[in-house]
């Protein structure tokens, strides 16, 4: 099959693949710094991604030596020691600096007890409004429901990117001597809320172009949901009490053992009531500062401070966890010339180390990592002694693509994707980790390779599903080669065999490949420890 006529061409300095706040924060940096700068997102920005429908945490800490020497020393111990120093400082400068820029925009945050503005929490749907204005207003052209598919490139690195429009199926394509992918990670259609754009298609692209990954193991990451809604955020079971199928007891309110739930859950149905919220007031409160996360219960017609409600672990994926595109420089650009990284496309190992979360470092990493590749794009492409759109550029993607079927066999991809979260979702293999488990679940997941091979769906949607479905497998064959490679318990990664920390595995693992999976260790440079401290070879969640 030929190559199919773009209909609509574009051509710019810098574009940035997804619109999520890396995303964002990369194209007002972009366009700030003098670059004519595209966007185009899988979905809408400003209501796509996992920020977008709820609130989120923010490692803010203003300008006090003593304060980021202790949030520098905390995140090393608790991220495994496998972050670095210099770029955990520069992380809290870069996001303290552009959360008082939202303040200037118009961002209205709230008081606390002590009469003072709260900036460490934003609530997504206006931080992501702001953000779209702010964007607009920078110059950015934004594409809306127009799915990156594919990279082009020559002999010298990227050269923009070619994908469909979900609305009209027209295919796009725009030339750019700088790409940032801001794409998000992989939560392999768990129904996380606002996750579901997120199948690890800028990993997949990227990989394509040769590009590393890094930190994929550290994706053991689930989140704690009612049965019958997405909303990841679970702050509210702190106010809970949790109860067996027959009614008794499992945990009385307040904090749990780390893998209290998934634990409990092998056993069988576990259930809660926030009945620790025994007041209106606390209620009122609670309802003020989450009101997303009583929706589900709401048309349910549960009252969840008198009833109880069935609960499940949804995964999360990549995107809480710390891996993703190996970053070389400063401004997140990836081994691939032109080609950059943010947000929870972007391994975040040198920031949150072998263990983060949903808020916090990875909400703030989103800030910083998307204004420095914004910033790094636009300098890179300004620099370049032609434009893209005289370059020779060919297109890159190679699976999931019609004109690379191997078959005529169409892609199914509805099993397919069943068969991967088959084997990611379980508990039993990706929570509670052991090598011969793993290595069978590798193995199918190898023998699934060739299924993406063949002839992709007609429809606009069966196109665009067929390369989720690609980097999904290959998101998952990743991971899995990744935690085989790591024989030891470090952070949100570890194998039953092997339940401590083991100082000579004191390094990341770096990947390459999408065929075949080769895999090195880089020695993390920014802090050298004579011995492991103690603290972290005691490591709490062992399995």
């Amino acid at each position: 099959m030929g190559i199919e006529k773009a209909a609509v061409k574009l051509d710019t300095d810098v574009l940035i693949i997804g619109g999520g706040p890396a995303g964002a924060w990369a194209a007002w940096s972009a366009a700030s710094h003098g670059a004519r700068t595209v966007l185009v997102d899988k979905g809408y920005l400003g209501t796509s991604g996992a920020t977008a429908p709820g609130g989120t945490n923010f490692l803010y800490v203003p300008p006090n030596q003593e304060k980021r020497e202790q949030a520098v020393e905390d995140r090393l111990e608790g991220g495994g020691y496998l972050s670095e120093a210099p770029w955990i400082h520069r992380l809290m400068e870069q996001a303290y600096q552009n959360i008082e820029l939202l303040e200037q925009w118009g961002y209205r945050f709230p008081l606390d007890g002590n009469g003072n503005l709260f900036k460490a929490h934003l609530q997504g749907p206006e931080y992501m409004q702001i953000m779209r204005k702010v964007v607009l207003k920078a110059g950015v052209r934004i594409l809306d429901q127009c799915p990156a598919q594919e990279l082009l490139t020559d002999e010298h690195g990227v050269g923009g990117a070619r994908g469909i429009n979900r609305l009209d199926g027209n295919v796009w394509e725009v030339r750019a001597n700088a790409v940032v992918i801001a794409t998000g990670g992989c939560a392999f259609l768990s129904k996380g809320l606002g996750c579901n754009v997120q199948t690890g298609d800028g990993l997949l692209m990227a990989a394509e172009l040769g590009a590393d990954l890094s930190g994929m193991e550290f994706s053991r990451q689930y989140a704690t949901t009612a049965a019958f809604g997405t909303i990841t955020r679970n702050r509210m079971l702190g106010w809970a009490t949790f109860y067996d199928e027959e009614g008794h007891v499992l945990h009385e309110g307040g904090p749990r053992e780390s893998d209290f739930m998934a634990k409990q859950l092998l056993k069988g149905p576990v259930y809660a009531v926030l009945n620790h919220a025994d007041t209106e007031e606390k209620r009122r409160i609670l309802r003020l500062s989450t009101p997303v996360w009583f929706l589900p219960f709401d048309r349910a017609g549960i009252d969840p401070f008198t009833q109880r409600f069935p609960l499940t672990m949804r995964y999360e994926g990549t995107i809480r966890g710390t891996g993703g595109l190996r970053l070389v420089g400063h401004d997140c650009s990836t081994t691939v010339a032109g080609l950059f990284a943010a947000g929870d496309a972007a391994s975040r190992e040198k920031t949150a180390g072998a263990r983060s979360g949903g808020g916090a470092y990875n909400a703030s990493w989103a800030i910083a990592s998307g204004t420095w590749s914004g910033k790094g794009a636009a300098d890179y492409a300004l620099a370049q002694g032609k434009e893209a759109r005289v370059r020779q550029l060919r297109l890159a993607g190679a699976y999931g693509l019609e004109r690379n079927a191997q078959s005529a066999e169409t892609i199914d991809t509805k099993a397919i994707v069943e068969q991967v979260q088959r084997e990611v979702f379980p508990l039993d293999i990706n929570y509670f980790r052991s090598e011969p488990v793993l290595e069978a679940s590798l193995k199918r997941l190898h023998s699934l390779w060739p299924a993406v091979k063949g002839s992709v769906p007609k429809t606009i949607q069966g196109r665009v599903r067929a390369r989720e479905t690609a980097a999904m497998v290959a998101t998952a064959r990743w991971m899995y080669t990744a935690a085989l490679a790591r024989k030891e318990t470090r952070g949100m990664h570890g194998l039953r065999e092997y339940p401590e920390l083991n100082p000579a595995l004191s390094h990341r693992l770096l990947l390459s490949g999408i065929e075949h999976i080769a895999i090195r260790p880089e020695q993390v440079p920014s802090r050298t420890y004579d011995v492991i401290p103690p603290v972290i070879v005691k490591e709490a969640a062992r399995l």
